[in-house]
Order: structure tokens, then sequence, then C-alpha cells
């Protein structure tokens, strides 16, 4: 049974299929394909035929199996050097007998004829079977082969039952992929949620599957977060606490599941290109939907004890993003809100990051320079070379930027107050633009 994969971008379907059928341990098998032959033309492959496996050399039997819509089997569980015959038969058809099957014959076609729908009994099979006299039967199992028998059809039974477990988690990935995309696109984020725990439960730790669901979950404890937020700041001042516990709860949960999809995929062994390269779609939705949700703690003054873990997410997403444009985009991001939270100190670190990828981005350079004035101001005594080296950043800013630019007036004033300390704008070395 395939395990199924879903790497997806957020509201799009899945994009390819890995997996396969579960080894069998010191046991080979059997693949083939039954055709039901009609008068004229080719063979047409049969459904739901019924397939008895008989040991010939010995008298043993394996579990039956069954042929899916494409007429296709496996059989698993056959032992090197064993003889097998197969007994197949299904309504609408005459039941026939294949001898001489063996461990590695993949490419079996059996090609049956309309009949009466009858199945052989084993005795029947072994009647047929026999070109020796009918009192000199097969040889009659040891108690050996009878244990080993035993064990390959337990085995073999294990393998089935987890095969089952294995299609039913794809059908539910498949429905909760399907109905949380749709309930996510009508901003039903609650149900959203849900739909994607089921999928994510049914399978939690197959990097197939679990990741895109984890982040379409992720995305959508985000937007449920901000509609939260914004009906809070809005609502009664009396449930205002309590509301904001439940949009610290929302991110929370967002960043959570960005960070267990990203364990996932780091944990992830196929080495397949375009497995591979699904994998790093993956990823880099795990990193920015998880700097979006430290960047929402920050600038809501929800959480602000998440920054070191926010830079740490941040420097792995600067390794990995390979576009520019969105590395400093979400590099912005992130400054963004730890310079709107408060928190100059990494502030700093985030924008020094952006300046190094794109050193002439306005937002940059005055978010940096604000950020090293505040820190330099709240030092005692004030640290006037960080203070003057914020200054000479917010001189580029003002020389690049429009009037319009929403914090020209914020660096006016700074540049200001920093004239009262007798501290004049230094021209700058550009910082040398990093390759990516």
């Amino acid at each position: 049974m395939f395990r199924k994969s879903y790497f997806t971008l957020l509201l799009a379907v899945a994009l390819f299929s890995v997996g396969g059928i579960s080894a069998f341990a010191q046991a080979g098998m059997a693949r083939g394909i039954v055709e039901l032959k009609k008068a004229e033309g080719a063979g047409v492959p049969l459904a739901d035929v019924v397939i008895d496996i008989y040991r010939t050399d010995i008298l043993g039997k394996l579990p039956s199996a069954k042929t899916n819509k494409k007429g296709e089997f496996t059989i698993l569980g056959f032992l090197p050097g064993a003889r097998y015959a197969l007994a197949v038969s299904a309504p609408n058809i005459r039941a026939d007998v294949f001898p001489d099957i063996k461990a590695g014959d993949e490419k079996l076609t059996i090609t049956v004829i309309e009949g009466d729908g009858k199945a052989f009994t084993e005795q029947q099979v072994r009647q047929l079977l026999t070109t020796t006299p009918k009192d000199t039967p097969p040889a009659k199992m040891t108690e050996a082969q009878k244990k080993e028998l035993a064990e390959l059809e337990k085995k073999n039974a294990a393998i089935l039952e987890n095969n089952k477990k294995v299609e039913n988690a794809n059908a539910v990935v498949n429905r909760s992929l399907s109905e949380g995309t749709k309930a996510f696109g009508e901003k039903n984020y609650d149900l959203a949620i849900s739909k994607f725990d089921e999928g994510i439960n049914a399978d939690p730790d197959f990097e197939g599957s679990a990741p895109v669901l984890l982040n379409n979950k992720s995305a959508a404890l985000l937007n449920r977060a901000i509609l939260k937020y914004n009906t809070a700041i809005k609502g009664d001042p009396s449930g205002k606490a309590a509301a904001l516990e439940s949009v610290k709860k929302d991110l929370s949960e967002s960043v959570a599941a960005s960070n267990k999809s990203l364990q996932i995929l780091k944990a992830a062994t196929n080495t397949d290109a375009k497995v591979q390269k699904a994998y790093g779609v993956e990823k880099i939705r795990s990193y920015q939907n998880a700097i979006d949700g430290y960047t929402k703690m920050f600038s809501m003054n929800i959480d602000s004890t998440k920054g070191k873990e926010a830079l740490t997410i941040l420097e792995e997403y600067t390794a990995l993003e390979t576009d520019a444009a969105k590395k400093s985009q979400w590099q912005l991001i992130l400054a963004d809100g730890f310079r709107q939270a408060g928190n100059s100190a990494d502030a700093v670190i985030a924008y020094r990051k952006v300046i190094e990828v794109t050193p002439d981005n306005p937002d940059a350079l005055a978010g940096l320079g604000l950020s090293l004035f505040s820190v330099g101001a709240g030092t005692v005594p004030e640290n006037t070379a960080q203070m003057q080296e914020g200054l000479n950043y917010m001189q580029r800013f003002a020389d690049i930027a429009p009037e319009t630019h929403p914090l020209k007036a914020s660096v006016k004033e700074v540049v200001e107050y920093l004239k009262t300390k007798q501290l004049a704008p230094q021209k700058t070395t550009k910082p040398t633009k990093k390759k990516t």
C-alpha cells in the first residue's frame, strides 16, 4: 500500500506521491496482473479476483490475496527455493490453477476466461497439480517447517494490517486536506484547524503529509489570532485580558506547528530530487510562518520572551532562502516586530541582516538607526558611539527616503535630539553586499 505525499503550497493540491510496499523480512514476493480474455481483442484487467496460494513442494498455504482495481496483485511471504501454485477465482470466470510460481516472479500475467464463478477447494487444487500416483502425496511438513510457516503467516498478517492502516490514513489525510483548505478559503479558521488536525493525527510523523498539514494549520492559527486581536482591541476592556490570552495561545500553537514541521523535514531521508525540492518548499513555508508568528507576538505585545528563538529561526531561514528579495522581506518583518515591541537589541541584529543583503533598503536604514539610538540612549552612561552609528544610518535614510515615508518624522525627531548631544551625521561606508 502506498503512502502518498501531499507537499503543497498553502491552498494547492498534492504534487507527488512516494512510498511502497513494506519489505518482508527474509522472504520474497511475486507480482503480476490478472486479465480476462475475451473472444476478441486484448485481455482486460480484472479486479477483485481471489488468489489462493499453495505450497507444492510441501503441504502448506499462505493467506489469500486479491487483485486491485487495475487487476494487479502482490503476494508477500514467498520463501527462497519454495514452489507455489496460484488458484484464481471470481464471479463469472472459470477457476484455474497456475503452478511453479516462486519468489522473485514480478511480471506474472494470469489469463482467465469467462465461466461459472465457482472456486476450487484445496483438495481439487492438489488433485489438478499432482503428476504422481494419488497414493504418493506431497511430503508432510516437518515441525520446523510448520513453525517457519506460522511465523511467516504472522509477519505477513502484520504487514497486511499495517498496509490497511496506511490506506485508511491516506483517506483521512486526503479528506482533511480538501475540507480544511475549503474552510480556510472561506475564512472559517475554527473548522480549518479542526480538519487539518484530523489529517495530522492520522499520520503525525510522515514527512509526505504532516508538514503540509502542520503548515496549513499554522497559517490558520495566525489568521484566527489576528481576528481575535482586532476584536479584543475594539471590544469590552473588561474582557481584553482573557481575549489576549487566547491570542497568545493561537500564536504559540502556530509557531509550535511550524517548528514541528521543521523537525519532521530535517529528519527526512528521502534523497529523490523531486522530493527534496518539495521538502525545500515546505521548509520555507515553515520558517515564514514561524517568523510571522513570532513577529505578531512582539508587535502585539503578547509575548516578548521569544527573541532568541526567533533569531535562530531567522538565521536558519536566511541560510536556506535563495531569493534575495524574499530574504530581505522576512528579515525586515521580524526586525520591525522587535522594534515595535521595544526590543531594540534584537532589532539591531535583524536589521543588520537586511543591510548585508540590501544596503540601501530605506526601511532597514531607518529601523537600524532608530534601534541603535535606542540601545545607546538606554545605557548608563549613554553609549554615544552607538548613538553616533544610529545617527549615521538615519542620515543615509534621510538622503534616499521620500518625505512620505512613515518613519521620516520619527527619524527627524531623533536627529534633532542628537544635535543637543553635539553629534552630527558622519558619512558611512556601505557594507559590501553579500552574495545570495
